[in-house]
């Protein structure tokens, strides 16, 4: 701890922010002074517990405080709020790990597969929107960003390259390995490309970013937006996982989702190893459960719509499939790894991975086989044709997912009976506050019709 505070001192800090995350996948936390790192990576930082969203804990008594408690190795100065550093922090409640602090969630299903000697890495393609407000309206942020179809626009990427680039330069001075940066499908939507890592770290670098853009978007006037659908007629915000599943560490690693032949050499003509198929088996299998977690909003599903949207071209499958460089299909298998495709922006990565994990596990316990693989456009078939084939589909609103998840003993194990119940009931709740609340196209509908 005394070499951690002077290097932290050296670097110019000299306030901690301790940072966790709540159920929704909101950052939260406090500033302390350098001076008090060892109180926080021993006993945490305290907070009032039912003032954090999904903690169910009390007002009275031991159990009413939250303590976030620091990792020493997560402790990274701020490029973009000089003197100040990030610990991220596990939660815990009356000295035990706190069961529905969603990083604890996560470290009980890497905890899993550690039992197995396995370790799953994730790279996390988060989507984005930067955006600003008019007149009451939302818009995007660059007035010229106008194109019917942007995706790739080397003119409009310049005009944020300035923000772009600070990002950039901002999460490599933090450890992240930042693949790529490219303009997305809609106008005003960006997307950043990550390494791959172990998924505890790299759902902490998914927030790291998150704070990160957040803070660089609003230094410069714009609003940084995880919104997964902000505009009917444009397409919404993704965040894909590629998913691999390893053993060993460091230069003794091995990828298990690669396929070998008898002799030990590596099967060109597949793509995942016998295990590879079974834990992707798993995934689709559960994929109506994982769905509330990977799109966990009533905006989620204006994203994973069936049949034509309105936003014309989607990349987000509504049906449950997988296929070989399909990204039509919800899992989209590659050479030694899938990419899942059913995340949107708002998704808590930790409960996504959590639950990603219980998901391929029980694919693995059970030898699931995958069903035959889709290699066409799954776009294109009308929803009877689909139906004909035996591909089912994804829920279409958050009460559909909700119920899909309650009936599944596997993910909610996972999660843990403290969590899925808090996570039932807020979500229970958002669902049928969207539900009753009359919008600006009911009343422009409805009003004189009758």
């Amino acid at each position: 701890m005394k070499d951690l505070r002077e290097r932290l001192a050296a670097a110019g800090v000299h306030t901690l922010l301790a940072q966790f995350t709540d159920l929704h996948g909101v950052a939260k936390g406090k500033y302390l002074p350098l001076a008090h790192l060892d109180d926080l990576l021993t006993e945490g930082a305290g907070f009032s517990g039912p003032s954090i969203a999904g903690t169910g804990l009390p007002r009275t008594g031991p159990r009413s405080e939250y303590w976030a408690r620091g990792n020493a190795s997560t402790a990274r100065p701020l490029p973009w709020m000089p003197g100040y550093a990030r610990v991220v922090c596990d939660g815990f409640v009356a000295g035990e790990p706190f069961d529905a602090c969603p990083r604890q969630v996560l470290r009980r299903a890497v905890a899993r597969l550690g039992q197995r000697g396995w370790h799953l890495r994730t790279g996390i393609e988060p989507e984005f929107f930067l955006l600003k407000q008019l007149g009451g309206r939302w818009l995007p942020a660059d007035d010229a960003d106008r194109l019917d179809k942007p995706s790739y626009d080397l003119k409009a990427l310049p005009r944020q390259a300035e923000f772009l680039q600070a990002l950039q330069r901002s999460l490599e001075a933090c450890g992240l390995d930042v693949l790529q940066l490219d303009h997305e499908d809609a106008q005003g939507q960006y997307e950043v490309n990550f390494g791959f890592d172990e998924a505890l770290a790299s759902a902490d670098h998914l927030m790291l970013f998150k704070q990160a853009a957040h803070a660089l978007a609003e230094a410069r006037g714009m609003v940084f937006s995880m919104m997964p659908k902000p505009f009917a007629n444009q397409p919404g915000s993704g965040m894909h996982f590629h998913v691999s599943l390893w053993k060993g560490h460091g230069d003794n690693a091995s990828n298990v989702f690669v396929p070998h032949r008898i002799d030990g050499s590596v099967d060109t003509g597949a793509l995942l190893s016998p295990l590879g198929r079974q834990f992707a088996a798993g995934v689709l299998a559960h994929s109506a459960a994982l769905c509330a977690l990977a799109a966990p909003t009533v905006n989620s599903y204006k994203r994973l719509v069936v049949g034509e949207s309105l936003s014309g071209t989607s990349w987000a499958p509504a049906y449950i499939a997988h296929g070989a460089n399909n990204r039509t299909a919800l899992v989209r298998t590659l050479s030694g790894r899938f990419e899942w495709r059913l995340p949107d922006a708002s998704a808590n990565p930790y409960l996504a991975s959590a639950a990603l994990i219980a998901a391929g596990l029980d694919g693995i316990d059970r030898a699931l086989e995958l069903p035959p693989a889709c290699d066409d456009d799954l776009f294109e078939p009308s929803l009877a044709r689909i139906a004909e084939r035996g591909i089912a589909v994804l829920p279409q609103s958050l009460g559909e997912a909700v119920d899909a998840l309650q009936a599944d003993e596997v993910v909610c194990e996972a999660l843990g009976p403290a969590l899925c119940a808090q996570f039932v009931e807020l979500k229970r709740a958002e669902h049928v506050a969207h539900a009753r609340h009359v919008s600006d196209w009911e009343l422009d509908r409805y009003t004189r019709a009758f």
